[in-house]
């Protein structure tokens, strides 16, 4: 594909939650960047700083990064102020970003705590309007806002916990989120990705088996693979997306329709 017809040469792409070259933030920034954005990386904190400027020597500069903390407002303002430093606007923001406490994702349900509740729900959810109202000035022209979800969000998976309803959250404040902003040109969706190994992932008990359960049960008899997810992405901060809005787009080889 020649510069010339990449879909989204011109567009600049924020993206938060890259922690690792199996991040599903990192597959659709690779893939912003093969489509011809620019791409800004927002990533957590020193702990992953050296795992994300490896991932980025390949890029030299064309690839920014920041450290950024969801969970704390002085440090979004901090990184949106970097960002306009950088570049006069963005186009489209990905928010790729969950946490749960260890212990709220074993055993039962009703045994989470207040604090676990509170932090998922921060972190995984709320942080979303954070980023978005952030981003406002950034999209005065329009833009794409997409946030990664699961089935877990709609339908009991064991051991996902509050993080399911952190997700039902999500997708709920991505609906109120498209009406608020839709005068103004931008668009929220969700990509609700069917298992993939993951650091995030690696936290869910039974995490084989539920791929398993994909591979036996979904239409498609898998789930997703890594240029898939990247290429959904890609639509949804592309012109053919322009007329979708307030939506969840499950990408898991059809899992979401079946029954038990």
């Amino acid at each position: 594909m020649s510069e010339g017809e990449k879909q989204l040469a011109g567009k600049v792409g924020l993206v938060f939650g890259v922690a690792n070259k199996r991040s599903i933030a990192w597959l659709i920034a690779k893939a912003w960047r093969e489509a011809g954005a620019t791409v800004i990386i927002a990533y957590q904190n020193e702990r992953v700083r050296d795992n994300v400027k490896q991932l980025l020597e390949p890029y030299g500069e064309e690839i920014k990064s920041f450290p950024c903390d969801v969970a704390r407002d002085e440090e979004i303002e901090s990184l949106f102020s970097q960002v306009r430093k950088w570049a006069p606007r963005i186009d489209m923001m990905l928010h790729s970003v969950a946490f749960a406490p260890k212990e709220a994702l074993e055993g039962r349900f009703v045994e989470t705590s207040r604090e676990a509740f509170r932090v998922a729900q921060d972190i995984s959810s709320y942080s979303l309007i954070a980023l978005s109202r952030a981003a406002l000035p950034l999209m005065a022209g329009g833009g794409s806002i997409m946030a990664l979800s699961y089935y877990g969000s709609v339908k009991v998976v064991p051991s996902y916990n509050v993080m399911g309803v952190a997700k039902a959250s999500l997708e709920a404040s991505a609906r109120y989120l498209a009406d608020d902003l839709g005068p103004q040109g931008i668009r929220v969706n969700c990509i609700s990705a069917g298992p993939m190994q993951t650091l995030a992932s690696r936290g869910i008990s039974g995490f084989g088996d539920l791929a398993r359960s994909y591979r036996e049960k979904a239409p498609l008899r898998r789930s997703c693979s890594a240029s898939e997810l990247g290429a959904t992405g890609v639509f949804l901060a592309s012109d053919g997306s322009a007329a979708i809005t307030g939506q969840v787009l499950y990408v898991d080889g059809g899992y979401e329709i079946m029954g038990a």
